[in-house]
């Protein structure tokens, strides 16, 4: 083997290592069986362990001989993953510390004026009279999809979706996606990818999903999101390209802020502006209807409204507010009923997921200014197929976007 061989195989292996300890810290892993095995039968590594680990494959990288971006991609892997093992070996860190430590992203506390103005914004687009959370409930509550419908509702969406993601991706014939429908998990939707070009696309029954809500979700996980993503750098950058390294998705690693920042602008990339209007004709029939206009507008001013959870959980493990409190401020400023606080509250207080949620918050802040800021006569999807087909870090848009 050579050193860029050994070094990409010890990566591997400490990231299956690491699902040894924690659960699901393994999102992903289409590479080797035989490595998949020979991690399986070694006896149960420690904390310690996988911190010696981390470190000496960050010492060996530079002479790996890899390419520029491979040696970035991995290196910022390699120390998150070292963050992980630290934190798993005993260290303290606050949740603003180990956001920063996992995906190189940097998370404060947003003023509430930012979600007192998008509520006055909110409240305009509504009309009437009222507490505003009242109104946008009723709204909602309207179209709310009853969990028999959830799963034909989904298939439609995917169905239409991948009319136009397939052609404009360029992903491989034979991609696939099966569907089901899933209770009492802490998630409202997860992708699970398989290999080899296929999915399994979980969607949570027990959140009350919204017709309008249930096309990001479908564009977010499907087409062209998780699945799209990982076909297009399994065909691109691992069957061509021979880099192993992306056979793996880890939890708590850079990757995470790339694919649901990526997942979160899915729809936007795939339809684009009118989005409310195609998937109100594409789920004619199928469930109570909405505004196209109206959702669509509700969408962009509510925006602000992302960081609330992200404030939650630093208020949650780095001020010491207890979880009722929490969970008014959850139903508050993010104008949610009590079950969704609820459901968000046991997001975050699941220990593999605890710094996760900043994923999606960051991951949507660092890439729509980035994908706003596309030359012109390229389209958003244009742009967009870089997220796809290219091993991308937050460092790396960062640099992009000075």
């Amino acid at each position: 083997m050579t050193a860029t061989d050994d070094l990409v195989t010890g990566y591997l292996e400490l990231g299956l290592r690491f699902d040894r300890l924690v659960d699901g810290f393994v999102d992903a892993y289409t590479g080797d069986p035989a490595v998949g095995q020979r991690v399986a039968d070694e006896p149960m590594p420690t904390a310690d362990d996988l911190l010696d680990q981390a470190r000496n494959l960050l010492f060996a990288l530079p002479d790996a001989g890899l390419p520029a971006d491979r040696e970035e991609f991995v290196r910022a892997h390699l120390a998150a993953l070292e963050q992980n093992a630290a934190r798993l070996a005993g260290r303290e860190m606050t949740l603003v510390e180990e956001v920063a430590a996992y995906f190189q992203v940097d998370i404060a506390l947003v003023d509430t004026d930012v979600y007192a103005q998008a509520h006055q914004d909110i409240a305009e687009l509504l009309g009437g009279s009222g507490p505003v959370g009242e109104r946008l409930s009723a709204v909602r509550g309207a179209e709310a999809c009853p969990p028999e419908l959830v799963e034909p509702a989904v298939r439609a969406l995917a169905a239409a979706l991948r009319d136009r993601v397939v052609p404009a991706a360029g992903l491989e014939p034979g991609e696939h996606i099966d569907f089901e429908i899933e209770r009492d998990v802490a998630w409202s939707g997860f992708n699970y990818y398989l290999g080899d070009y296929t999915s399994r696309v979980a969607v949570n029954a027990d959140v009350a999903h919204r017709m309008s809500q249930l096309p990001v979700l479908v564009a977010h996980e499907c087409y062209p999101g998780h699945h799209t993503e990982h076909c297009r750098k399994e065909d691109l950058l691992v069957r061509r390209g021979g880099q192993l390294e992306q056979t793996i998705f880890l939890v708590n690693t850079p990757q995470c802020v790339m694919a649901e920042g990526l997942g979160d602008l899915a729809l936007s990339a795939a339809i684009g502006e009118g989005w409310g209007a195609w998937a109100a004709d594409v789920l004619a029939g199928i469930g109570p209807s909405f505004d196209p206009m109206l959702v669509e507008a509700l969408e962009i001013a509510a925006r602000p409204l992302n960081t609330v959870r992200q404030n939650a959980a630093i208020m949650l493990h780095d001020g010491g507010v207890d979880e009722a409190e929490v969970a008014d401020y959850l139903v508050r400023w993010s104008l949610v009923d009590p079950a969704r606080a609820k459901q968000q509250l046991r997001f975050m207080t699941d220990p593999l997921w605890r710094a996760y949620g900043s994923t999606y918050v960051e991951g949507e802040r660092l890439l729509r200014p980035w994908l706003e800021a596309r030359e012109g006569g390229v389209t958003a999807f244009e742009r967009f197929r870089r997220l796809l087909d290219e091993p991308l870090t937050p460092a790396v848009i960062r640099a992009e976007l000075v």
